[in-house]
């Protein structure tokens, strides 16, 4: 009975940590306007939404469990040095570089210029991140942390929000979309949040959480993750789905080019009056904590694995903070900007090795993987340069071009003719799935 009861707690919390990294700031935003753009559809686009972006992140996350969190064996096919390469983009995107320091920038400019103008961006982004290295020093209390105290407040705080919008509406709901496709909204909009990304180093604290409280074996971290990961999922499907109609009560309204963050402002104003703005701050600086603390402990494990422990996980912890200082000083729309380019490259081949993975008994041919990342990545860096002004009208011509998977029909061609070319015997091997011996922490580059 202890046992069982010991595996639904740990996919409590598990499950409540997965969600507090997944809902960052920039994923309170999106369902709202959604919902305005989308009137008495807002159910249309809350679907596609949640299933783009938790469907993806939760895929990921599965993924991940099967090989154990060793994601260079998930990756092992594209071989060691594309592998390296890859992992350590994805890891820089989601940690140092852009995802950790916008955490900052975003509770700033949605929470602290709300509520005390004037104050200093250099000092908040200090205390934000001596909070963050704070809470992360020890690396095994990462998950209880934010999935035992820090994911309940975040929850109240969206449930207060989200239960006084649908009791007391703020509007009536439009009967006329605005958008003129609600679905192809919500798809492109969950797509673009790149949770999927997150995933990896979520997975890779989580599991390792879980193996130093002596879930060390591969069917026992399956039986805490699989519904933890439904625990997390389901948490951001209610969410998602009350912010979606929160924004639809606003469709009627007359509010010129307002956007995304003004809206959430405005909705918790009208609801709440003076306390939203402070109920607001509160939503922001927890989401945006959770989110900071899960990626800065992940981030700082895998580059101590990559180094070798040549760098303590403690420092790596300090040098992340204090890039994040200096970086979140650039405001939401610099990070973005510079950002946005080399993630619309590399989302789609990770995400085509994240689906291989799942048939990797029925594969025994790493030039599938190969062919399928290279039709993915030449697609992804044409698409890169169309959005620097490079006219490529073939582009949008592509099947789910309009959905932002133009990259996938080359995919499967590359897979295709992967799949014709023979593999080299002992260049490169497929990873087995059950290596219970094997820890995050232990996380060695395939061969």
């Amino acid at each position: 009975m202890e046992k069982k009861r010991s595996f639904l707690v740990e996919a409590v919390i598990c499950g409540f940590a997965m969600f507090a990294v997944f809902f960052g700031a920039g994923n309170l935003i999106f369902p709202p306007f959604l919902g305005l753009e989308s009137g008495t559809d807002w159910y249309k686009g809350f679907l596609c939404f949640v299933m783009a972006d938790a469907g993806l992140a939760i895929m990921t996350v599965l993924a991940c469990v099967r090989f154990s969190g060793r994601i260079e064996d998930l990756l092992a096919p594209l071989g060691r040095i594309p592998t390296r390469i890859l992992l350590t983009i994805v890891i820089l995107c989601v940690g140092p570089l852009v995802a950790i320091p916008r955490t900052c920038a975003t509770t700033f400019e949605l929470g602290i210029k709300q509520l005390l103008p004037g104050f200093s961006s250099w000092i908040f982004a200090l205390i934000f991140f001596g909070i963050v290295a704070l809470l992360t020093l020890k690396p095994t209390a990462v998950v209880d942390i934010i999935g035992k105290f820090l994911t309940p407040v975040l929850l109240i705080t969206l449930a207060a929000l989200c239960i006084k919008g649908v009791l007391s509406p703020v509007g009536e709901i439009s009967e006329t979309a605005k958008s003129v496709n609600v679905s192809k909204d919500g798809i492109l909009a969950g797509y673009q949040t790149m949770d999927a990304l997150g995933a990896i180093p979520i997975s890779i604290i989580i599991l390792k959480s879980l193996k130093d409280k002596g879930f060390t074996e591969h069917k026992m971290i399956f039986r805490v993750m699989t519904p933890g990961s439904i625990v997390a999922f389901a948490g951001l499907f209610l969410v998602y789905g009350g912010l979606c109609y929160l924004g639809a009560t606003t469709s009627l309204m007359e509010l010129g080019d307002i956007n995304q963050t003004g809206l959430v402002v405005l909705v918790t104003e009208l609801l709440l009056k003076k306390f939203g703005v402070v109920l607001l701050g509160m939503i922001v600086l927890f989401a945006c904590l959770t989110t900071a603390i899960g990626l800065t402990s992940s981030a700082a494990e895998y580059f101590n694995i990559l180094f070798k422990n040549k760098v303590s996980y403690r420092m790596l912890v300090f040098v992340i903070c204090a890039i994040g200082i200096l970086v979140s000083n650039f405001g939401i729309s610099m990070i973005i900007s510079l950002a946005s380019p080399l993630l619309t490259v590399v989302y789609p081949v990770f995400l085509t090795q994240v689906v291989l993975s799942f048939f990797n008994k029925q594969l025994h041919n790493p030039n599938i993987n190969r062919g399928a990342a290279i039709g993915a990545l030449i697609v992804s860096l044409l698409d890169t340069v169309r959005d620097l002004g490079v006219s490529m009208p073939f582009l949008a011509r592509l099947p789910l071009a309009e959905y932002g998977f133009a990259w996938v029909l080359p995919a499967v061609l590359g897979a295709l003719i992967g799949a014709m070319i023979r593999p080299k015997p002992g260049r490169v091997r497929v990873p087995e799935l059950k290596k219970p011996e094997m820890t995050p922490a232990e996380m060695k580059p395939a061969s």
